[in-house]
């Protein structure tokens, strides 16, 4: 299943090819200030591969709190939060906000909350590992 998704104003896009193709999607909302203020509901595919393109490199922020281990790609034009990225050793990880997908049924969606509070680095960057988009090719400039 291919899934498409955009911030707002389309600076920031994504491809998400998901393999093998889900009866359901798991959608997180994930309960930290950050999530909760800008609608962050995550779903990620560990066998499935993320194509990022970013048309303007210089209308996107990158935000990180906390550990400082993921990267939040904010659109300066639109404030909306398609993707975040986390780098484990070398390797570029991600996951997609599921309010950015386009064409997706949202009877799809399987909701629910998450916390991490209490989870050290170490266990989140191996739950990332675990869990998170791990073929993931970010592009930046260009039409």
């Amino acid at each position: 299943m291919r899934i498409t998704g955009r911030c707002h104003c389309g600076n920031i896009t994504f491809a998400l090819d998901w393999t093998p193709e889900p009866a359901e999607i798991p959608a997180r909302a994930c309960t930290c200030t950050f999530c909760a203020r800008h609608g962050g509901v995550w779903t990620s595919c560990p066998s499935g591969a993320l194509a990022v393109r970013v048309r303007d490199p210089a209308r996107v922020s990158r935000y990180a709190f906390g550990t400082q281990t993921a990267e939040f790609h904010v659109c300066a034009v639109c404030g909306v939060v398609p993707v975040a990225t986390s780098r484990i050793d070398g390797r570029l990880y991600a996951v997609v906000n599921v309010n950015a997908f386009e064409d997706v049924d949202p009877s799809r969606l399987r909701r629910s909350a998450s916390t991490l509070d209490g989870e050290s680095e170490a266990e989140r960057l191996a739950r990332r590992k675990r869990h998170w988009i791990g073929e993931v090719s970010y592009a930046e400039g260009g039409a």
